[in-house]
């Protein structure tokens, strides 16, 4: 019989792995790793006083409107890479995959850690442990593609946006956009939505819980 059993603590887990994934998702499709110097357009008059800042992913870019009449944005985003090869820098390929394969574990889990609430082991295994352990390797591949990613700068990609004086490890002209900073920050939210699964597994056998399924609940909520 499926016993539904919701804690304080393992809705808190389900929260994050669902937010984790879906921030560094949204990260890693982002063109904001690196902002360049905004460029003025000389001899458009009436045109904004502060003028678009053009920006670089690990595969896409935004740059400012060339002056297409029927577009009214002041930039166009999108990919510059139309296939792997094509990404700017041999590094930037490697931190695509390691980025690619800690987001596809960290959407697993968080598909999985949604079921939790009724099924909390498979093959006598804890589902919170298993899924702790994932996001932990998750998180040691997103480290190894945030490492990586600095090693990029010195490509003529990011020459061309950031100045001759960008190289490895060093920006140039350029500043860090916010999607690094969420690539970051949801690798530290990472490591510890690993850690805190195992409250949530200790949350969802604890005796109050054996208490209530002997008693013959099959709805189990606790504080």
């Amino acid at each position: 019989m499926c016993h539904v059993i919701v804690t304080c603590r393992s809705m808190l887990w389900t929260l994050l792995s669902i937010v984790v994934a879906f921030a560094e998702l949204i990260a890693f499709m982002s063109a904001d790793w690196l902002v360049g110097k905004a460029r003025s357009r000389s001899g458009v008059a009436g045109g904004p006083s502060e003028p678009p800042h053009p920006t670089l992913g690990i595969y896409a870019r935004c740059i400012r409107n060339p002056g297409v009449q029927h577009l009214q944005r002041d930039t166009l985003c999108g990919p510059y890479a139309e296939s792997f090869s094509e990404i700017a820098s041999g590094f930037w390929q490697a931190t695509a995959i390691f980025l690619a394969m800690g987001i596809f574990i960290l959407c697993t889990v968080a598909l999985v850690s949604v079921f939790t609430m009724c099924v909390q082991s498979i093959m006598k295994k804890s589902i919170f442990n298993v899924c702790g352990l994932l996001q932990g390797i998750a998180g040691l591949f997103l480290i190894l593609g945030l490492i990586l990613y600095p090693a990029g700068w010195g490509c003529q990609k990011a020459i061309d946006y950031c100045g001759h004086y960008a190289s490895a490890y060093k920006p140039g002209d350029c500043s860090l956009g916010w999607a690094f900073y969420t690539a970051i920050g949801g690798t530290v939210l990472t490591f510890i939505c690993a850690v805190f699964s195992a409250q949530a597994e200790i949350a969802t056998s604890s005796d109050k819980v054996q208490e209530e399924i002997e008693e013959g609940k099959n709805l189990i909520c606790l504080l």
